[in-house]
Order: structure tokens, then C-alpha cells, then sequence
């Protein structure tokens, strides 16, 4: 068993858009599950900066009850205290520099009262909008000068541009006031146990990474899938689709862990190069290639878990006549000699059947030859399942002789539950990531190249769509499975999609 993971050190962390949905129901729940845990220095603060006009005590009113709601049931007084007694506010508008001289003198006064170190941590709690403001700015203010051994880091919420040309833009904003080793792309994904634990898996055990190529492996299936329509969010996501919000970041995040190279160490930029590499390999699409390899659709009226749920064009803040995907399923190609021949599938949607995130290693099947004077029909497959959400664990499935003195068999797993084996504590898949930053690890946050390789395989995909221009897209209904289009895309090459069950993962 490793030794218990030390205290992050001393540090101010300074919340840009606290008044968004994130930092109540994601980020404070995080900081007092760290505290909890002993990771959180005693010597730490938060300063919340927001446009609204508002009085500390009522910020950490505001504060205090999004714990009691959103946070573990628990919770007790006295740690909804211990994080209450370090916040702090400050009103300001992100794109006024008066607002970065009033931070830099509360966290000059900060920093000698609570003995932080000098070391800064700001999180762009904000609308992509502003991600390029807000550290011009605090450049501007010299806060992002890191001497005399204080440190000074920037995490950045997705999306990180909305196109190839956006992110270049945007990272070249970023390094004109910061190094590359200050700046911490966040993805929430990446704070899953079971993300994390795919390195373990594949590099950690022998079993498995001898069986880890085209050699053993027919192909790989990504789902994330979600039950929620649109909901509020009609304005921003009108403007993105589900191919700009999912597949530049959640999905590729999983196809580089799952098709990465052994690093020659755990080092964030060993574990970073070797996950470019994979998005460097993509076979690049072609407008044929995009119109045949990729499959977008929208969602129309149906009923989820018991709800009746309206089409997407009749959402708040849509056009009746959009466009717009919710839905997207392609199947991609790594260029290089371990995956060489071997599809990946990947698909993403809302207002589906069910809630799920999983990756699915479908391996070759074995020779039939020696079942052909037996009853047995076919072949169980054998496959990994990696389940993320809401669920995390992995299982094994293979074929197994039913008892009787004829050969028969049928399919069985074997599995293993995160919360049940290891009694996992609550968390919101951001203790680690904040976590990591404090300590300066970046190996789960992304590099500029590793944004830039992403969407460069998504490019061909945009540009073939607007060179189609507006096309009217396929209706899948609400709590289905997503577009027969879908189906189709995976059918032709003799293979099917795991089921996405609302059950918990069994095979």
C-alpha cells in the first residue's frame, strides 16, 4: 500500500465567476472532501471575485449553504466552518484593471495573515469569454510573477476554443503572459478514479498490456452518454454542438489513455508527450472521410426516465430551425504500428436512454474449429469494460462451461467495483484536480500541443459541415439510444455497440 499522500502547501486559490453553478455545487464540495482527507494546507484561503455586488458575510452565507446542499450529508458544522472562515470577496468587473490592483492588495494582506507563501492558484470559474482577459490582466497587475520560490498557476475551464484557429489563438494569448508549466487546462474527466486508473491497468499489470495492440484487440468503443436534454443552457450550446463540447476533450482524453505508448515515467511531460502522439496519429479525414466516418443527429420529442421531454428545436434560447447536433458518433483511425487496422468508435449524446461513460476493449475472437462438433453456437466475446460514470469500475467478460455433461457455455464476468472495494469516500471528480495543481503535477491537465492535436482531427469534420451548409439533421427520439445512422456506422464493418443499459454496468 503506497503512504499517504502529504498536504498540498500553503496557498491563496482565487475563484473568478463564483457566482456560477460550479463553484457551489462542484469546487467548495471539493475543498472540504480535501479537507477532510488532510490534503488542504491550514494555512490557505479563498477569494471568491465576482460582478456582483455583495457583502463577505453574505458570500459566505451563500457559501456555507451550497455546502449544506450540495455537499457530503456528512458534513459537519465544524468543516462547513473551518472552509468559512477562509473565504473571502471581492466585487470587480474581469475586464476593468482596477479590479486586479483591489485583488492584489487582498491578497498581499491575505498572504501576511493566513502565511500562504506568496503562492497563487486563480481558477477561470468564467464564460470562455474571458479566458483571455483575465490572465492578461493579472499580468498586467504582476500577480503571475512567480520569485523567490512563490509559485503562481492559472486553471482554465473547457471549452478551450471552438475550432483549431480559436485554440491557437487562445494559447498564444495565454503564453504571452504565462510559461506553459503555469498554465492548467482542466478536464473534469480526468478526475475520475477509473480514467486515472486506466494507466494502472494497462501499464501496472502484466497481463494486460502484452494484449493491448491490433495483435489481440478487434476494436474500441467510447460512449458518453447522458439522459439531460439542453435544459437552460439552449444559448451556449446552439452556438457549440456536441461535437465541439465532447469529442475535442472527454472523448479524446479517453482514446489517448487507452491508445497511449508506455511512458519511460509517471512525469506529467512523459505521460503528456505519449498522449499527443496518439491525436498526432489519427488519420486525418478527408470531406469524404468526415461525411462517411462520422454520424451527427438531434434529439426530438420522447420521454426520459418517465419524463416526457420536448425536441430540441423548442428548447429555451434554439432556433426552431436549427442545425445544431446533440449527437455524435464516428469511427477514427491511429496511423501507427500497435494500433494499425484497429477502429475506434466513439459516440456521445444527450437525452438518451441512459447516463454512461465507459470504454468498451472488444478483443479478437478465438478459432471456433475446436467447439464444430459440439452444440455450441457461437462464442461469448471477450471484452474489457471500463465503466467511469455513474458507476466506476471494470469488467471482464468471457465464456465459461455450463454445468451438465454436454459442452455448453455461456458468457460470465467478473468485476470490480470502486466504491465497494476500496469504500470510496464522496467526491465531485475535482479533489484531485485541485489537488494536483497545488502540488504542481500537471500530468492530468492538457498541454497546448495535446489541444492543438485535437482539434486538428476535429477540423476536417467542421469544415466538411459548413461546406455542406445547413443540413437538415436526423431525429433521434429522447431515451433512445441515439440515431440508427449510428447503428449503421458500426454495422457495416460486421460489428454492434454495447448496449448502453440504465442497469449498474453488467454485462
Amino acid at each position: 500500500m503506497s503512504p499517504p499522500s502529504p498536504p498540498a502547501p500553503p496557498c491563496v486559490l482565487v475563484i473568478f465567476g463564483t457566482g456560477g453553478d460550479l463553484t457551489r455545487r462542484l469546487l467548495m464540495p471539493a475543498l472540504c472532501n480535501l479537507r477532510r482527507a488532510k490534503l488542504l494546507p491550514d494555512n490557505f484561503a479563498v477569494v471568491g471575485v465576482a460582478r456582483a455586488a455583495k457583502s463577505e458575510s453574505a458570500f459566505q452565507k451563500e457559501i456555507a449553504d451550497s455546502l449544506r446542499q450540495f455537499g457530503d450529508k456528512d458534513l459537519s458544522p465544524e468543516e462547513v466552518d473551518w472552509l468559512g472562515h477562509r473565504i473571502l470577496y471581492l466585487q470587480g468587473d474581469f475586464d476593468d484593471s482596477l479590479t486586479y490592483k483591489k485583488l492584489a492588495q487582498l491578497l498581499a494582506k491575505t498572504d501576511q495573515a493566513r502565511h500562504t507563501g506568496g503562492n497563487f492558484l486563480f481558477y477561470l470559474a468564467t464564460p470562455p469569454q474571458a479566458f483571455a482577459t483575465i490572465p492578461r490582466e493579472l499580468g498586467a497587475a504582476g500577480l503571475l510573477k512567480e520569485e523567490e520560490g512563490h509559485w503562481r498557476r492559472v486553471i482554465i475551464e473547457k471549452p478551450f476554443g471552438t475550432d483549431l484557429r480559436s485554440a491557437q489563438e487562445l494559447d498564444g494569448n495565454l503564453l504571452s503572459v504565462l510559461a506553459e508549466n503555469q498554465i492548467y487546462r482542466i478536464d473534469h474527466y480526468l478526475g475520475k478514479e477509473t480514467v486515472q486508473n486506466i494507466m494502472v491497468l494497462r501499464f501496472a499489470n502484466g497481463m494486460f498490456e502484452p494484449l493491448w495492440s491490433r495483435n489481440h484487440i478487434d476494436h474500441v468503443q467510447i460512449t458518453v452518454s447522458e439522459t439531460l436534454g439542453v435544459e437552460r443552457r439552449g444559448k451556449f450550446y446552439d452556438a457549440i454542438g456536441a461535437l465541439r463540447d465532447m469529442v475535442p476533450n472527454h472523448l479524446f482524453q479517453l482514446l489517448t489513455l487507452i491508445a497511449m505508448e508506455p511512458p519511460t515515467c509517471f512525469d506529467a511531460e512523459a505521460v503528456r508527450t505519449e498522449t499527443a502522439k496518439v491525436l498526432e496519429a489519427a488519420h486525418v479525414f478527408s470531406g469524404e472521410d468526415a461525411r462517411r466516418n462520422v454520424v451527427r443527429a438531434q434529439y426530438g420529442a420522447g420521454t426520459v426516465a418517465g419524463k416526457i421531454v420536448a425536441p430540441y428545436r423548442r428548447a429555451e434560447n434554439v432556433s426552431p430551425s436549427s442545425t445544431t447536433e446533440t449527437y455524435v458518433a464516428l469511427r477514427l483511425m491511429i496511423d501507427n504500428w500497435r494500433w494499425a487496422g484497429v477502429p475506434f468508435y466513439m459516440r456521445t449524446g444527450k437525452a438518451l436512454v441512459a447516463r454512461r461513460s465507459e470504454v468498451v476493449i472488444q478483443f479478437k475472437q478465438a478459432p471456433f474449429a475446436l467447439f464444430r462438433d459440439t452444440p455450441v453456437e457461437s462464442l461469448t466475446p471477450n471484452d474489457m469494460r471500463i465503466l467511469i460514470q455513474p458507476e466506476e469500475g471494470v469488467t471482464l467478460r468471457f465464456s465459461a462451461k455450463m454445468p451438465g455433461p454436454s459442452v455448453r457455455m455461456d458468457g460470465v464476468a467478473m468485476k470490480f467495483n470502486y466504491r465497494q472495494h476500496f469504500r470510496q469516500t464522496p467526491n465531485t471528480g475535482y479533489e484531485t484536480l485541485i489537488y494536483d495543481c497545488m502540488r504542481g503535477d500537471a500530468t492530468l491537465f492538457r498541454r497546448a500541443d495535446n489541444i492543438e492535436a485535437g482539434w486538428r482531427v476535429v477540423q476536417p469534420i467542421l469544415d466538411a459541415w459548413a461546406a455542406d451548409g445547413p443540413t437538415d439533421l436526423s431525429v433521434y427520439p429522447a431515451g433512445s439510444t441515439g440515431p440508427i445512422e449510428a447503428d449503421t456506422l458500426i454495422e457495416r464493418d460486421h460489428r454492434h455497440w454495447r448496449a448502453i443499459r440504465k442497469d449498474d454496468g453488467s454485462p
